[in-house]
C-alpha cells in the first residue's frame, strides 16, 4: 500500500528544478522561520501543559485560537520529519525531539490527549462539531507516522495507538457510546495511514465508522449527531457558529446527508477535501489488496459524482476551490468571483492541498490524467502561491483579483496558521506525488504523474528498478527518462498527457502502437526493454487564453502557458491604480515571451507580454450631475479611452516583489 507520505524517500530530486528550488527553500528557512513562530505564539509550550493568559480568551466562540494548537504543532513535527530525512539540521532534530517528549508527556492516563481540553478543564468530547478535539487527534496521528518513520521508534506510535484506543471506546456504534463523527474531518485519513502502517485494528474500525456514519439523519436517539449533541449541551438552537448561515445547517460539516446521498460538494472546502480523500484511501485499502471493503463501487461513484461537480463548477482557473468567505468554502454552482469586492473568493491554501491528496489517492482507483492534471494545476498555481519566494511569508486566502479591502500581499503567520505547516509538510514528502509504482514476480509498473527533476528507485521482488527523469518543467516540455533495470524484468511505464496539451506530444524513440488509455501515453515492455532512454516532448508551452465557464457570468479571458496560470500586477504595469478592474484584453491580442529574472532572489521565469486597453463607463446620469435617480442607467456606454502594456508573471510569484497590492488574474474581455 502506498503513500506519499510513506514512499517519498525513494524519490530524490537530483538535479535543478522549480520544485526543487522550493523544497530547499522550505528546509533551509521555512521550518525554521515557522519553529520560531511556534515559539513566539505559544504554540511550542502547548504540550507541556503550562497556562498561558490566552487559555482565558473566551472571544471566540466556539474556537479559541489555542482550539488549534495541537494541529499546528503536528503539522510542523510532521514536515520537519520528511524535511529531515533528506537535510539534516541540529537546529530542527533537537526541536522535534523536545515536542514529541511533551507529547508523550502531556498524555492523560485514559489515553486522552489534547492541550487546550485538559489544560482549561472544558468537559470533553462535548462539542465535537466545533472543537477540533478528534481534527488534533488526527494530525498527532501524522505527525507519529512521520516520527516513527524517520527516527525508526514507536515513541509517538505508542503514544497515538493508545489515544485511539481512548477514542474508540467513547465513539462507535454501540449503545452507550456517541454515534459521533468529526466536525472537521481529517482524521479518517490519519486512521487508514496508521492502519495500513501498524495494522491496527481500532484504527480501521473508527475510520469506517466515521465515513459510514456521517450524516445519519438517526445517529444518536432518532437525531443527526450534531443536533442531538447540541441538545445535551443545552444550547439555543439559535446560537451557532458565524460560519454556520442558517439553523442546523450541517452542510458546512458536510453532514447533512450520507456521503452517498451527497450530489454535490458543499461547506467548508478543507473539510471536504480532507472527508473524501479519507473515502478514497478505504477504497484503496480494498483496491490494492490490503482490506476489503464491499462498499467500494457505491463509494467510488460518490467520489466521482463529487469530484466533477467540484471541477466544473466549483473550481477557479488556478485550482483555488472555495468562493465564499463567509464559511470559507463552497458557493452555488457556477458563483466564481474574482476578489471580495466582487462577492467572494477565499480559496484557502490548505483547500488546494487537500485536492492534491484526493487526487493522488484517486489515481489509486482509476488511473485518470484528469486527476493528475488538477493535482499539477493545484500545485504550480493555488498552492505554490501560498509560499514567499524566501520561504517566511504566506498567504491564507489566495483571491484572484485584489481590492482596496483586500490588496495582494502576504503574512508572516496567522490567528488561525493551518495553511503555513501544511505547504511546509506537502513539499517535504512532494517525491511521493510524482509518481506510483511497483510489480509483482517479472511485471513492474511506473505511472508518471508530474514531471521535473527527479529518479525514484524501488524494489520488486530482488530488483531494483531505478526511472529517472530530468526536464526544464513547468517552462519546456522536453522530458528525458533513463531507466535501469534487470533485462529479465517486463516494465510498463504511463506518462500523463496533459491535457492542455490537446493530445499532442512527440515521443522518441517513436512507437507506433503507442496508445493512449484514460491521458496516459502506454509504453509497454517491449518498448522498455528496448529503449532504456528516451524522451518525450509535451505541446501547450505556447501561451493561450482561456476563460471561466460561461455561466460563471465572469467575461474575462486569463492567460496560461503549460501548466501555470498567469496574472498582472502593478509591479510591473505600474500605470494601475485601481486593481486592473476597468483594463481589457482581447482573445486575437498577440503575446509574446521574454525571459526574467527576480534580481534579489535569482528566481528566473517566462512574462508574457501583449496590449490592453482601459475602459471608461460614460453614464449619462453621472455626467449630468443626478445620482441616485435609476439602478444602472438606459443609455450606458463602454468606452475603449487607452491602450496600455501589459505584463504578465506566473500566479506563483505574486506578492513578492512590494508595489501597491494591484493584482488579477482574468482580465475582461474585449
Amino acid at each position: 500500500m502506498s503513500h506519499p507520505q510513506t514512499l517519498f524517500s525513494q524519490t530524490s530530486f537530483h538535479g535543478p528544478s522549480l520544485l526543487q528550488s522550493r523544497r530547499t527553500t522550505i528546509a533551509r528557512s521555512t521550518v525554521k522561520a515557522q519553529l520560531k513562530k511556534l515559539k513566539d505564539t505559544g504554540r511550542y509550550e502547548c504540550f507541556s501543559l503550562k497556562h498561558q493568559p490566552i487559555y482565558d480568551d473566551r472571544s471566540r466562540w466556539p474556537c479559541p485560537a489555542p482550539t488549534y494548537w495541537d494541529s499546528d504543532v503536528a503539522k510542523w513535527i510532521e514536515g520537519a520529519c520528511y524535511l529531515l530525512a533528506e537535510e539534516y539540521d541540529a537546529e530542527v532534530d533537537a526541536a522535534v525531539r523536545e515536542l514529541a517528549d511533551m507529547i508523550k508527556g502531556a498524555q492523560q492516563e485514559d489515553g486522552y490527549l489534547n492541550s487546550w481540553f485538559t489544560i482549561t478543564g472544558l468537559e470533553r468530547w462535548s462539542n465535537i462539531r466545533d472543537q477540533h478535539e478528534l481534527y488534533n487527534a488526527g494530525h498527532l496521528i501524522e505527525a507519529a507516522l512521520a516520527h516513527s518513520n524517520y527516527y525508526k521508534n514507536n515513541l509517538l506510535i505508542e503514544t497515538l495507538e493508545k489515544y485511539v484506543k481512548h477514542i474508540s471506546t467513547v465513539i462507535g456504534p454501540g449503545p452507550d457510546q456517541k454515534h459521533a463523527y468529526p466536525g472537521h474531518p481529517e482524521t479518517e485519513l490519519a486512521l487508514l495511514r496508521l492502519y495500513t502502517a501498524t495494522r491496527n485494528k481500532d484504527a480501521y474500525e473508527l475510520a469506517k465508522f466515521f465515513v459510514e456514519e456521517r450524516g445519519n439523519p438517526t445517529g444518536q436517539e432518532g437525531l443527526p449527531y450534531y443536533d442531538w449533541e447540541r441538545r445535551q449541551r443545552g444550547d439555543s438552537p439559535w446560537k451557532r457558529s458565524d460560519s454556520y448561515q442558517m439553523h442546523d445547517s450541517n452542510w458546512y460539516n458536510q453532514a447533512h446527508a450520507p456521503i452517498l446521498e451527497q450530489k454535490s460538494v458543499e461547506g467548508h472546502a478543507v473539510r471536504a477535501m480532507y472527508l473524501l480523500t479519507g473515502v478514497a484511501d478505504l477504497l484503496c485499502l480494498d483496491e490494492l489488496g490490503v482490506k476489503s471493503y464491499k462498499h467500494k463501487g457505491e463509494y467510488f461513484d460518490a467520489l466521482s459524482r463529487l469530484w466533477n461537480n467540484m471541477v466544473d463548477k466549483k473550481m477557479y482557473l488556478t485550482g483555488g476551490i472555495g468562493s465564499m468567505w463567509q464559511w470559507e468554502g463552497f458557493g452555488i454552482d457556477y458563483f466564481l468571483p474574482q476578489g471580495s469586492d466582487e462577492g467572494g473568493c477565499y480559496n484557502e491554501t490548505c483547500a488546494s492541498i487537500g485536492v492534491i491528496m484526493l487526487a493522488e489517492r484517486l489515481l489509486h482507483l482509476d488511473l485518470n490524467s484528469k486527476y493528475a492534471d488538477i493535482m499539477e494545476l493545484c500545485l504550480y498555481n493555488a498552492v505554490m502561491t501560498g509560499l514567499s519566494l524566501d520561504g517566511t511569508a504566506f498567504t491564507y486566502v489566495n483571491q484572484l483579483a485584489s481590492s482596496d479591502a483586500d490588496r495582494n500581499r502576504r503574512e508572516d503567520w496567522f490567528d488561525t496558521s493551518c495553511c503555513p505547516p501544511n505547504v511546509m509538510r506537502l513539499f517535504g514528502c512532494l517525491g511521493g506525488y510524482l509518481w506510483d509504482y511497483g510489480g509483482n514476480g517479472k511485471d513492474a509498473y511506473v505511472n508518471v504523474h508530474l514531471y521535473t527533476t527527479a529518479k525514484v528507485t524501488f524494489p520488486v521482488e530482488d530488483q531494483r528498478i531505478t526511472l529517472e527523469q530530468k526536464s526544464n518543467w513547468p517552462w519546456e516540455g522536453n522530458i528525458l527518462f533513463q531507466l535501469q533495470a534487470s533485462s529479465s524484468t517486463n516494465i510498463t511505464i504511463k506518462l500523463r498527457i496533459p491535457s492542455w496539451a490537446r493530445r499532442k506530444f512527440t515521443l522518441t524513440p517513436s512507437h507506433k502502437p503507442a496508445k493512449i488509455e484514460k491521458g496516459y501515453l502506454v509504453l509497454p515492455p517491449a518498448y522498455t526493454s528496448a529503449n532504456r532512454a528516451f524522451s518525450i516532448q509535451i505541446d501547450g508551452f505556447k501561451p493561450r487564453f482561456i476563460s471561466p465557464h460561461p455561466y460563471t457570468n465572469q467575461n474575462t479571458l486569463t492567460l496560461a502557458r503549460g501548466p501555470l496560470i498567469y496574472c498582472v500586477e502593478d509591479v510591473d504595469n505600474s500605470w494601475e491604480q485601481d486593481h486592473f478592474r476597468n483594463v481589457g484584453i482581447k482573445s486575437d491580442s498577440e503575446v509574446t515571451e521574454k525571459d526574467e529574472e527576480i534580481d534579489q532572489m535569482g528566481e528566473r521565469y517566462i512574462a508574457l507580454r501583449s496590449v490592453g486597453w482601459i475602459r471608461k463607463i460614460d453614464d449619462r446620469a453621472e455626467s449630468e450631475g443626478e445620482s441616485g435617480v435609476e439602478p444602472g442607467s438606459s443609455l450606458p456606454q463602454t468606452v475603449l479611452l487607452e491602450q496600455k502594456d501589459l505584463t504578465f508573471i506566473p500566479y506563483y510569484l505574486r506578492a513578492n516583489r512590494g508595489g501597491k497590492g494591484h493584482m488579477r488574474v482574468g482580465l475582461l474581455r474585449l
